[in-house]
């Protein structure tokens, strides 16, 4: 699963808003979901006691944030403590994929066969929903590949017991009490039932992964059946929704999100980042240019593997995709599949997959070492952001090479042999 904890960044004025409107009954809601509730395991006693005192001592701040007695105390009849999600919550990440890896599979040949497959079966649906919202259709149907896997893994877990139980005892409680605190307001609303409110681990549901705040901003009922399903075997209302997060999150219809571009020899990767934004033009006069031919937007150019490996220039709708997921990676593993799914090629520049790529442990090495140094990275964590990247290449240009912002087994000899 990607990381979901970007999809629900809205203000809790903006989540009650819309929580209010056109409010249905909490009752039982049919479901055209084929999914079933993966069990709860057994809590120890202590665990379970614990998690029922907080519901109750809960209830009021609920309540008081639009929440129904009705709705709350319904939902809750089913919240027991699951141990799964503590542990999943708790688990720390060894090892990370080099990006090439990750690529590989977000963009893989079956993932793109099944997502064409798919694209001509909803071709009528995705075809409204791309008239309404402005939204490329093969970036919405990216995004469910990304997700779920074109729906094949929505998540088995109810939502209620899962969000209470990180609500009780998670590293992030408040917000996790935010997202349960929104889950009751779609059950409030009637899109579905508790019994039925599947998802991941951590609250992500749907075919396209979403939050309940998120959902609560952004889903849509776009089939018109009076509820915004986005837990239905008929994906039209999640891929509807998707499309609605993208264009509110800026979305400019007809631009590419990412081109891959060549760098002409001694290109100064000082320049690159998602956030040094240069005209076509201004990027064309320096020797860049996109592989296929066309004419570059606007935007800033990546380098994600560094000076050895391919380059892409990126533009504001990438950014809006980075607003479903905040991971470049992501947003470029999304955008390569919706080319490959839109009849285009993958990636044609060689990345270099003959070197040591990092583990996670090495790449919070490589913060602490940076830290050491004087450069400020905050508190290392194993994800080599834009800040790490900046204070790489600052570092880079002090030792006298090319500052590609790039963390590899050789940056880390560098920084052993300095601090």
């Amino acid at each position: 699963m990607s990381s979901i904890f970007t999809k629900f960044t809205i203000s809790v004025a903006a989540v009650a808003l819309l929580a209010g409107c056109g409010v249905r009954s909490a009752g039982s809601v049919s479901t055209g979901s084929s999914v079933t509730p993966a069990p709860i395991t057994g809590a120890s006693p202590a665990s379970e006691a614990g998690l029922q005192n907080w519901i109750q001592s809960f209830r009021p701040r609920a309540i008081s944030s639009g929440v129904s007695p009705a709705t709350y105390d319904r939902a809750m009849r089913i919240a027991r403590y699951n141990p799964e999600v503590i542990r999943l919550d708790r688990k720390q990440a060894e090892f990370s994929r080099p990006v090439w890896e990750y690529l590989d599979s977000a963009a893989s040949d079956s993932r793109t066969t099944k997502g064409r497959g798919l694209a001509r079966t909803y071709s009528g649906t995705l075809g409204q929903i791309e008239g309404r919202y402005g939204v490329d259709r093969n970036i919405v149907m990216a995004i469910w590949g990304m997700e779920s896997n074109f729906g094949g893994n929505r998540g088995k877990m109810q939502i209620i017991p899962s969000l209470a139980t990180l609500a009780y005892d998670g590293r992030r409680g408040e917000m996790f009490q935010n997202q349960l605190i929104a889950a009751l307001k779609i059950l409030q609303a009637g899109d579905t039932d508790p019994e039925h409110m599947l998802g991941s681990w951590a609250g992500a549901m749907g075919h396209t992964q979403f939050m309940p705040t998120s959902y609560l901003a952004y889903a849509v009922d776009f089939n018109g059946d009076g509820r915004r399903d986005i837990w239905s075997d008929d994906p039209t209302d999640s891929l509807a929704s998707t499309a609605s997060y993208l264009k509110r999150s800026g979305w400019v219809p007809g631009l590419p999100a990412a081109v891959e571009v060549r760098l002409p020899s001694g290109f100064n990767y000082g320049q690159t980042g998602r956030s040094n934004v240069k005209s076509g033009a201004t990027w064309a006069a320096q020797g860049v240019r996109a592989v296929d031919g066309r004419t570059l937007p606007s935007g800033g150019i990546i380098a994600p593997a560094g000076a050895q490996g391919p380059a892409f220039l990126v533009t504001k709708n990438f950014i809006a995709i980075r607003a479903y997921n905040a991971s470049d990676n992501y947003a470029l593993g999304v955008a390569m599949l919706g080319n490959r799914i839109g009849g285009g090629p993958g990636i044609v520049g060689a990345f270099p997959r003959e070197a040591g790529a990092l583990t996670h442990n090495e790449k919070e090495e490589v913060q602490r070492r940076l830290n050491r140094l004087g450069y400020d990275v905050g508190e290392p964590d194993g994800a080599i952001g834009e800040k790490t990247m900046a204070a790489i290449k600052a570092f880079q240009q002090r030792i006298g090479v090319s500052p590609d912002g790039y963390a590899n087994a050789a940056l880390l000899q560098q920084l052993r042999s300095r601090s």
